[in-house]
């Protein structure tokens, strides 16, 4: 049996959550000796240099097209039953000769974006999972999104939560210190805004913020009025960085009001890293018992849980490896597998 992967996410995204989940999932099926029949389709020059590197083989390099991410891909084909088509980005093959996966991830589009944007991406994530056999989710959250915004036959899912990099663990020698770690995208329901306004009324505390792309005018505004001299953009971190900054830290602070699944929580737990995030979409699935849940994205709720983590850190911390260790990128190949032989 084999597995016909479309690499598109490759050429839209340099490094996100999307990105390394089918990262992991290749790492494991190019080494796996029970699916070695594998075809990795690359449409663009991003997505072959990184098949590359991961070490597949049999690497079909296709012609790139005008807006090619919204369109079927079209490839020579002689593929018989015995494979089974996954896109990394919500495409089809042209030609309907073999069982369709599509892994879906969350629905940021649907609830927070407007216009022509939520159109053509509603319209080519449903046309995806209209016409796959199987749909994969990455949390039961995702999945009852997905019953509600496409109308899904609740027996065409299959729930295989993400899992979270072994890079992440406990240093023994790092002091942590008073630091609130924000890491991710900023915008909207993030509620980075919040964070900003919690940590003017703890003035001992510093804030770091990793990723999410360049401090914006507004943002660098909001930081300098609210805390000035005590926020630090460190850009984009190796996994490796990142966990030194989860193993300095009072706590990671991730007031997101929506949520496809979390990574940086199972990040931050493993690390040792106690985590404050609010009580929504898929976070209290991936979180369990293992974090201060707020009941709703407030700035002194959240003032209230620095406080908390401060008095109860080390309980927070057993509890959070207890909990990431529930999680892991070799269970969810395995399962992603099994949902593989269910069609071939």
């Amino acid at each position: 049996m084999g597995v016909i992967f479309d690499s598109i996410i490759y050429d839209l995204q340099s490094h996100g959550g999307v990105s390394v989940y089918f990262s992991e999932i290749l790492k494991r099926i190019i080494n796996d000796d029970g699916i070695d029949d594998n075809l990795y389709l690359s449409s663009g020059s991003k997505s072959s240099i990184l098949l590359e590197q991961l070490g597949a083989n049999n690497i079909i390099k296709l012609s790139e097209r005008i807006l090619e991410r919204y369109r079927d891909v079209d490839f020579p084909s002689n593929e018989s039953s015995s494979h089974v088509f996954h896109s990394s980005y919500y495409r089809l093959p042209s030609e309907r000769k073999m069982p369709i996966i599509t892994t879906v991830h969350d629905f940021t589009y649907e609830k927070f974006v407007k216009g022509l944007p939520l159109w053509v991406h509603s319209w080519q994530k449903r046309r995806a999972v209209e016409c796959s056999d199987l749909i994969i989710c990455v949390s039961e959250n995702t999945a009852q999104d997905l019953m509600q915004f496409c109308k899904v036959p609740e027996n065409k899912i299959r729930v295989v939560h993400n899992g979270v990099s072994e890079n992440y663990s406990v240093i023994n020698d790092v002091k942590r210190k008073d630091i609130v770690l924000f890491v991710g995208a900023r915008g909207g329901y993030k509620n980075f805004h919040l964070a900003v306004a919690a940590l003017k009324q703890v003035p001992d505390v510093q804030l770091r913020i990793v990723g999410g792309g360049n401090l914006s005018a507004k943002e660098l505004f909001l930081l300098e009025k609210n805390i000035p001299g005590r926020f630090h953009w460190l850009g984009r971190l190796s996994d490796q960085e990142l966990n030194i900054e989860y193993n300095s830290s009072l706590c990671l602070l991730y007031p997101s009001s929506y949520e496809g699944f979390g990574i940086p929580i199972l990040e931050a737990m493993r690390a040792g890293c106690p985590v404050i995030a609010v009580n929504a979409s898929s976070i209290p699935e991936v979180a369990g018992n293992a974090c201060i849940l707020l009941d709703e994205p407030k700035s002194e709720l959240i003032v209230d849980a620095i406080s908390i983590v401060r008095k109860g850190a080390d309980k927070l911390r057993q509890a959070g490896f207890t909990q990431a260790s529930k999680f892991s990128w070799d269970a969810c190949y395995h399962s992603t597998k099994d949902v593989y032989h269910e069609l071939i």
